[in-house]
């Protein structure tokens, strides 16, 4: 017996195939283009996803297995417009798109903190990523798309509706939309016209949302599911209440799981889910500031994350804001720097900064998390591409001041969607179990001597922000003169 794990994550389908030890039996990985039409545009096209889930399916089938389950997860905040037979009417407007930037104030603007924590059990920002913002957006400059759209879907749910003929969502990764009772918040909906109609109806992330109608695994069923941060959280082994967990990709993703929910600006806290309740932080540029550093100086990630040494008092300081900035700061007009720069520096010292400024990134976002979960985990449990490299994992366990687990698989989410599939249908006992034995552990990394540098360096690193503000404020100024 075997089970799958797909994950359509920012860069790449990724997908896993074991049985029920966890040992892993086939994998696939293959990368998509991402589209940058204008200023703050991102975009990706739906029928690339669809294209390596079934090549990943295809190779599967090659084995002779029998699949007992499948699980999916995805990107979340990424939205695909799709018409009542499923054609998609506009590229997948991505996460990181902030077009809706506008839309979106106009929309925070319409609802108090106060009415958020009652709607939603925390003040979530509508902020350009929001689903709500990118239908406003939608109706204002697409009006013919707005006016075609039947379902406004994640890439899960899309995959999930193509693969299954199922439409449906979960509330987990129905961000800003649900309620502590899962269910769709009216106050928010109602903030915009005809979003209740456009929204998929909501199901269990463990519920099976249906079976394959095609291809080699036709009639095995497929859970719901839920968002990446979510499943790559299940795929780190974190399933218990003051467990932490780091996901490194294109993003860095905080998350901790804990029953207290205090009100603190710009974190994420999800409605209660099976006795768990996520807080998360989830920051704009991880992995992706690394892989723009290395498309300026020609090295590859496997170059940059090879890079050894560790961060010196005079190593330059990087503030990893290339595309704003989300989780805790919301800041979609902040912008990166390298500040402390001499001709002395060369391109390691600048691989080292950035690697020191996304770990800083995540631990402003971790800390933000453990006061509204009130709880500090005495580890953190790491997973994702970004963790590969040891340089790095050393640099955050120096940054967060505790020891930090990486686990062995790279692909938490695919690992974390399995795990979800094998609770879902049944096989396993729950995701407590499911993940205990479906997750293996790799090496801890320890703080070390440069726990204290990074102390100090964080200080300034902060400090850096805020002076930044206004110049940030005015070049934002600049840019709508364009």
């Amino acid at each position: 017996m075997a089970l799958i794990g797909i994950d359509i994550g920012t860069t790449a389908v990724k997908a896993v195939l074991a049985d029920l030890s966890g040992h892993r039996l086939s994998s696939y990985a293959a990368s998509y283009p991402t589209q940058r039409p204008g200023v703050g545009q991102v975009e990706q096209q739906p029928a690339d996803w669809m294209a390596h889930v079934r090549a990943a399916l295809d190779q599967f089938a090659q084995l002779g297995l029998r699949v007992q389950g499948i699980g999916v997860t995805s990107q979340v905040n990424t939205h695909v417009f799709c018409d009542a037979a499923l054609r998609v009417l506009a590229p997948a407007i991505v996460w990181q798109d902030v077009r809706a930037a506008p839309e979106a104030a106009v929309l925070d603007r319409q609802i108090s903190a106060d009415a958020k924590i009652a709607a939603l059990g925390a003040p979530i920002p509508i902020d350009a990523s929001h689903a709500l913002a990118r239908m406003a957006w939608m109706a204002a400059h697409q009006p013919q798309v707005w006016a075609q759209t039947a379902h406004v879907l994640s890439p899960k749910d899309y995959v999930i509706a193509r693969l299954t003929g199922a439409v449906a969502a979960d509330p987990l990764a129905s961000v800003g939309l649900v309620g502590p009772d899962l269910r769709y918040a009216t106050a928010i909906l109602d903030l915009f016209p005809r979003s209740a109609q456009v929204l998929p109806p909501l199901h269990d992330p463990l519920a099976v949302a249906g079976t394959l109608h095609s291809g080699p695994f036709s009639g095995v069923p497929v859970v719901t599911g839920t968002m990446d941060a979510w499943a790559a959280m299940f795929g780190v082994g974190v399933a218990h209440n003051g467990m932490a967990m780091a996901l490194s990709g294109t993003s860095e993703v905080l998350g901790l799981l804990s029953p207290t929910r205090l009100a603190e600006p710009g974190v994420i806290t999800f409605p209660p889910w099976r006795g768990l309740t996520l807080h998360a932080g989830p920051t704009q540029s991880g992995g992706a500031s690394l892989d723009w550093l290395g498309r300026l100086t020609g090295r590859s990630a496997a170059q940059m994350g090879a890079v050894t040494g560790q961060i010196a008092p005079d190593t330059p300081l990087f503030l990893p804001h290339i595309a704003g900035e989300r989780a805790p700061l919301w800041d979609a007009d902040a912008r990166g720097v390298f500040a402390g720069l001499s001709a002395a520096h060369g391109p390691d010292d600048l691989v080292l900064a950035v690697m020191e400024g996304v770990a800083f990134s995540a631990r402003l976002a971790l800390h933000a998390l453990e006061r509204a979960g009130a709880c500090r985990p005495a580890l953190i449990r790491a997973g994702g591409g970004g963790t590969a490299s040891d340089t790095w994992c050393q640099i955050r366990a120096d940054a967060f001041g505790r020891p930090l687990l990486r686990m062995q698989a790279q692909d938490a989410a695919a690992v974390g969607a399995m795990v979800m599939a094998g609770a879902g249908c049944g096989l396993l006992p729950d995701l407590a179990a499911a993940a205990a034995q479906l997750v293996a552990v790799d090496r801890q990394f320890d703080p070390g001597a440069g726990a204290a540098l990074a102390n100090r360096r964080y200080a300034i690193w902060q400090a850096l922000y805020g002076q930044m503000q206004g110049v940030n404020a005015a070049l934002a100024a600049e840019r709508k003169l364009m």
